[in-house]
């Protein structure tokens, strides 16, 4: 049998280790840029056209490459950063393994231009497809230059699996901020479509967030500084009340190196605790600097997974650094531990002589703190003449108890004019009234109200008309039921609010505990989840306005700006279309801001930057796993957070019949749109047997 075991033509292994390193063009602007960090420049620009699917340019001012080094750096496995084994645990740099160049040569068209300062002349590289088509000397300023055009323009399917241009820009934002954040000391600059997005100076870190992430940071920033000989904490971290719905905002870098860890989120989470509101997330920008022999960097492709040799103490020290940044910014309950712990006598208070006294008519509050000042500052005189001690108010005596009790028997005696007799006498008819008859003989119409009419109570004491004598008060008789006439019987008789039919299924739901719904059924007993049935109901309206591309929109009193982190703002316009299929109204303010002019009928007027916060979380975090329709992410995002709002309502009959009514008229009532229970039905035979020994 003929041998089969072959080694791989040069093009296809580099075609084959682009597609771990250059999964999307957003890869090739990571390794680019790290590399220009890594040659030393001071000026790093990126230049992005048709969200890098067309162009990714980026221009340093680092040292720049010989003509030599220039053609071994598009090399399978060729660097400059690492010679022997034991180079890989100590390991500085950002980029190692020599394979980025190549990979992204693989799979574009690449233009180098790279010149060295003692150098005269540059080089100038053309390479396709891994062949290098064109090598020649070239005037060009100190540092390098990288093109990378039409990026997968050999591999079809690759790039056919792209996403929008707004998607993959948003990744492309995602590893600028993580490069310019982690080097304050760089000036980076960003161009899209020859637009400039950022223009980032060289300075310190805070100014670096501000400018990278927003204004709203400016005031919010609690420092952050742990030294200790193992580890080393520095960076910010957001006060408790800038924590956004969105967990966007939360970096870590161990060795200036952008990393995710949810070990280590945790433990600033932990940090926070009963600081921040429900479902809202901290931010932080956090740098570790640790030996690099007691972390492994090389485990995952990206190098955005590492491995701590002791995991323990590195998530002790940072939970300890985030926890002391927040006592110290007073940001955290604390207690005095110098103050005394007995709680000292309380003493009688003392006011100067010329004051007024507190229980008069005339004293006000104000005179309080003055009169305190003004015995501060006269202590020489005699207590017992310009001083006395603020006194109980007297006990009421008997008298005045016995008085009080006349006055309210005088009130209930007193006497009700005869109305009936007064308007017999101007000649002004007055309607009978039926004696009290058992309810079964009555008619329909004529039920009597339930609890009876008071007719005194109905009246009140009136002077007399001028010559009119005021009629004697006659005894006091019990109330008697009034009968409503009938409809036709007098039709110019207003008509009274007449309570709920008793009859009704709303009467049958009963609520418990504010969270869940009762209901008797002829089979047992029914519960819903009030939030989960809201959330299946307001879906099903969603969709059907996203289906008809027509929605109800509550136009605001005035309009709300808005202004989002570069990221969410791309988010913002990748589902801009169902947006406002479902009933937002907003236009562009400037900046990464909006202005929010509506918002859907039925959601509650109350935080539309929270609500829009949390839609875009939510779109982040189910566009991942779950491959739906973007519409239909956005409808599931916003009847959840809308039916989250209505947790723990206490809820009246009229809106507890709507909710069981509207969740049965559903499609599929039983479930949320994420598979969650809406009802749980417990059967008559479970309950009786509850109650069986």
């Amino acid at each position: 049998m003929a041998d089969i075991i072959q080694l791989l033509p040069e093009y296809l292994a580099n075609q084959i280790a682009a597609g771990e390193v250059v999964q999307r063009p957003a890869s090739a602007v990571k390794e680019l840029l790290e590399n220009a960090v890594d040659a030393g420049a001071t000026q790093v620009q990126l230049i992005i056209k048709d969200a890098g699917k067309q162009l990714v340019q980026v221009v340093d001012n680092g040292s720049g490459m010989s003509p030599t080094d220039a053609r071994m750096s598009l090399e399978r496995h060729a660097t400059s950063k690492i010679r022997t084994t034991d180079d890989l645990f100590r390991i500085r740099t950002l980029g190692f393994r020599g394979e980025a160049l190549a990979s992204i040569a693989a799979v574009a068209q690449v233009e180098l231009r790279t010149k060295q300062r003692d150098q005269d002349t540059g080089s100038l590289l053309l390479v396709e497809g891994s062949q290098i088509t064109s090598q020649q000397p070239v005037a060009c300023p100190d540092g390098t230059s990288i093109s990378v055009k039409n990026l997968f323009f050999n591999v079809p399917a690759r790039r056919n699996f792209l996403k929008s241009n707004a998607v993959e820009m948003r990744h492309i934002l995602d590893e600028f901020q993580h490069v310019a954040l982690a080097n304050p000391q760089i000036s980076f600059s960003l161009f899209q479509n020859d637009l400039e997005v950022f223009n980032l100076p060289a300075g310190k870190l805070s100014q670096r967030i501000v400018a990278l992430l927003g204004n709203g940071y400016k005031e919010q920033l609690a420092q952050v500084e742990e030294v200790t000989p193992f580890l080393t904490v520095k960076g910010f971290i957001g006060k408790p009340e800038s924590a956004k719905k969105s967990r966007g905002d939360q970096f870590f870098f161990v060795n200036n190196r952008f990393i995710r860890s949810a070990y280590l989120n945790h433990a600033v989470l932990t940090a926070y605790e009963g600081l921040l509101p429900k479902d809202t997330h901290p931010f932080y920008v956090l740098f570790l600097d640790l030996d690099p022999k007691s972390i492994d960097i090389n485990v995952h492709p990206t190098k955005t997974e590492i491995k701590f040799e002791d995991e323990k103490t590195v998530y002790a020290i940072v939970r300890a650094a985030a926890k002391q940044s927040l006592g110290l910014h007073n940001m955290a309950p604390s207690l005095d531990f110098d103050g005394n712990v007995n709680f000292a006598p309380i003493q009688p208070l003392r006011l100067s002589g010329q004051e007024k006294n507190p229980f008069d008519d005339g004293y006000q509050p104000d005179a309080l703190a003055s009169a305190a000042r003004a015995a501060a500052k006269s202590p020489g005189r005699p207590a017992a003449q310009d001083a006395y001690e603020r006194q109980l108010p007297p006990r009421p005596t008997e008298q005045a108890k016995r008085e009080l009790e006349e006055f309210y028997k005088s009130l209930s005696q007193l006497s009700v004019p005869d109305v009936e007799h007064e308007a017999t006498a101007v000649g002004v008819p007055v309607p009978t009234i039926t004696p009290l008859t058992p309810e079964e003989d009555l008619p329909a119409d004529e039920k009597p109200l339930s609890g009876g009419l008071n007719l005194q109570a109905g009246f009140t004491a009136m002077p007399p008309a001028p010559g009119r004598a005021l009629p004697e008060a006659e005894p006091a008789v019990a109330p008697a039921p009034v009968v409503l006439p009938s409809a036709a019987a007098a039709p110019a008789t207003p008509e009274l609010p007449l309570r709920e039919s008793s009859t009704g299924p709303g009467n049958k739901v009963l609520q418990l505990h504010q969270q869940y719904l009762l209901v008797p059924v002829k089979s047992g007993m029914m519960l819903i989840d009030q939030v989960a049935a809201r959330e299946r109901i307001l879906y099903e309206q969603y969709t059907q306005s996203l289906e008809r591309e027509v929605s109800a929109s509550q136009t605001l009193l005035f309009p709300r700006t808005i202004t989002f982190t570069p990221q969410d703002f791309a988010i913002l316009r990748e589902v801009e279309e169902p947006l406002r299929a479902l009933g937002f109204r907003f236009t562009d303010f400037g900046k990464n801001t909006i202005a929010v002019e509506g918002i859907p009928a039925d959601v509650p007027a109350r935080d539309e930057k929270e609500l829009l916060e949390g839609l875009i979380e939510q779109f982040r975090t189910t566009a991942g796993p779950m491959k739906l329709d973007r519409r239909e992410q956005m409808a599931r995002a916003l009847a959840r957070r809308v039916a989250a709002t209505a947790a723990g309502a206490r809820l009246s009959e009229r809106e507890m019949t709507a909710i069981v009514d509207k969740l049965f008229a559903c499609s599929v009532p039983n479930y949320t749109p994420d598979g969650r229970r809406t009802i749980v039905m417990l059967e008559l035979g479970q309950l009786q047997e509850l109650f069986r020994k």
